[in-house]
């Protein structure tokens, strides 16, 4: 017989078939009403599995031993002095996720927080902050980052937001000649370096730190980088974990993929940024859109241009990045610096892109969607986005968050041809909301039947029979179903719960704990 996994108290109460009844009917169904209920059976396991094993990674880390920080007197002092230095004033938003980092750091147990903020809600501020106060409290930190591009430019941030600290900064990528390298893990071994940034290269097996307190991650890598700090944490002492994330997604999915995190929300903007002016245009309106850019570039500003793709496609209709550069480049602005960036670039080459972009000394990038995060510079003030239908809502939210990111009005011009219903409402909907939260929760509705949600690029493995766009009252009902089992039995110690455990590990445990996930 096949092992049933859910408790006979959850089956009861939620009205569910047997493990046994529902594999067998959903692959010899003798009806229509055999599919449904072996299909509810069988995602609304999925959905309780993954819940609880999170919830019980979450309960699990109070078992811990973290680094508690004495955060004295002179650390606040400094941290408050820090904060002062710059040029601006920090959010309420910001003001509160420092706070709960902080509380997070001063407690015996290692911390596991999500920072979920808007696009340019200043989350990189934070981040440096929380470091900053490691370092004051004796400990090292690290930063990682999905790309050498993102890596350097959360080097360059962090070092301008922490100038005048006296905080040691280093950036370690893959790329880096030996000997540097060798330089670099010296002086970290040795506990010269206070902050560490880099790609996921930092924490290979030959990275020693002296006493590591902070790890700072993107949400997709951060079971796998969990694992990797574990193993090279000094002793048993496991760092606190910020987990940094790209794009907002709807509170009904956060219980799900953010179980074993605590959430902190950044709902507001730093003062005197205004909202992206967004619009929609067709392929015929290309003479207004040259146009747009000429005026932009005549004001000083830049312009991004972004393509779904780098060569031309003889299947699709689609403007590729290498035309768009070659028609922009030799057609439209010949006495103008146009550049082009994409994904096939070597390393090198990129960084030079976005070193001279940065220097302001190209007027237009074209580019695939490598820029979509974390490039920053205020001076950029237009983004095209061409064949917008093939980007999702998030990820065109994520790509406007390249402009508007000081006090000058930028603008955004989505270029479709699509007359799908379901792709202007998307269009629309961005032209409409500049909230990213609001964006998320509108995605969750437009998102079509078997528009599957990719949980993946939240680091979670995906399901073979659950859709979280479709099973929503299900999701809820999972929910509530943990909620119950925990509270009768927190640390799953009763022979029927410790199935559920057994089960979560046999079907996520490897993908959820595997290094470099």
């Amino acid at each position: 017989a096949i092992t049933e996994s859910l408790p006979a108290g959850i089956r009861t109460d939620y009205r569910l078939a047997t493990a046994d009844y529902a594999l067998r009917r959903i692959h010899a169904p003798e009806s229509e009403h055999d599919i449904e209920v072996a299909r509810r059976r069988l995602a609304f396991e999925e959905l309780f599995l993954l819940m609880a094993g999170l919830r019980y990674m979450k309960s699990g880390r109070r078992d811990e031993c973290g680094p508690a920080m004495k955060l004295t007197e002179e650390v606040l002092e400094r941290l408050q002095k820090q904060i002062a230095r710059l040029p601006y004033k920090l959010t309420p938003s910001q003001e509160s996720a420092i706070a709960s980092i902080l509380n997070d750091f001063r407690q015996p147990y290692p911390g596991n927080r999500l920072i979920q903020g808007d696009v340019g809600s200043g989350k990189t501020v934070v981040a440096a902050m929380a470091m900053a106060v490691a370092a004051w409290s004796g400990y090292q930190s690290v930063m990682m980052a999905p790309t050498t591009i993102l890596a350097t430019q959360h080097a360059e941030s962090v070092a301008s937001i922490l100038e005048g600290s006296g905080l040691k900064i280093a950036l370690l990528t893959g790329g880096m000649a030996p000997s540097r390298k060798r330089l670099l893990t010296d002086s970290l071994a040795e506990g010269e370096i206070d902050i560490l940034i880099g790609t996921h290269a930092v924490i290979e097996q030959d990275i020693r730190f002296v006493k590591l307190g902070c790890c700072v991650t993107d949400e997709q890598h951060r079971f796998g980088v969990r694992q990797r700090v574990k193993l090279s944490g000094e002793g048993d002492i496991i760092p606190h974990t910020l987990v940094m994330s790209a794009t907002p997604i709807p509170r009904t999915l956060a219980l799900i993929l953010y179980g074993d995190l605590d959430i902190t929300e950044m709902k507001d903007m730093p003062s005197g940024r205004q909202a992206v002016k967004t619009y929609t245009a067709r392929g015929g309106d290309r003479s207004r859109i040259d146009r747009l850019m000429e005026r932009e570039i005549n004001l000083g500003h830049q312009v991004f241009v972004v393509c779904p793709m780098i060569e031309e496609s003889p299947e699709l209709d689609i403007h590729s990045a290498e035309a768009v550069h070659e028609r922009l480049s030799r057609l439209v602005f010949p006495d103008r610096r146009v550049a082009l960036m994409h994904g096939k670039l070597k390393a090198q080459e990129k960084s030079d892109v976005m070193r001279d972009f940065d220097q302001g000394d190209i007027d237009i990038l074209v580019s695939t969607t490598v820029i979509e995060v974390g490039i920053d510079q205020p001076n950029a003030t237009l983004l095209i986005v061409e064949n917008a239908e093939r980007f999702g809502l998030s990820q065109l939210h994520q790509l406007r968050g390249r402009v508007g990111r000081s006090q000058i009005q930028s603008y955004c011009v989505l270029v479709s041809d699509s007359d799908d219903p379901l792709v202007r409402r998307r269009l629309t909907a961005l032209c409409k909301n500049s909230s990213g939260f609001a964006i998320a929760e509108e995605d969750l509705l437009l998102r079509g039947p078997g528009d599957v949600f990719g949980v993946h690029q939240h680091g979670i493995p995906d399901f073979r029979v659950a859709n979280l766009y479709e099973d929503g009252e299900l999701l809820k009902e999972a929910s509530r179903a943990v909620d119950q089992v925990f509270r009768d039995d927190p640390y799953l110690t009763n022979q029927e719960n410790r199935l559920i455990l057994n089960e979560f590990k046999a079907r996520y445990d490897d993908r959820l704990t595997r290094p470099g996930l």
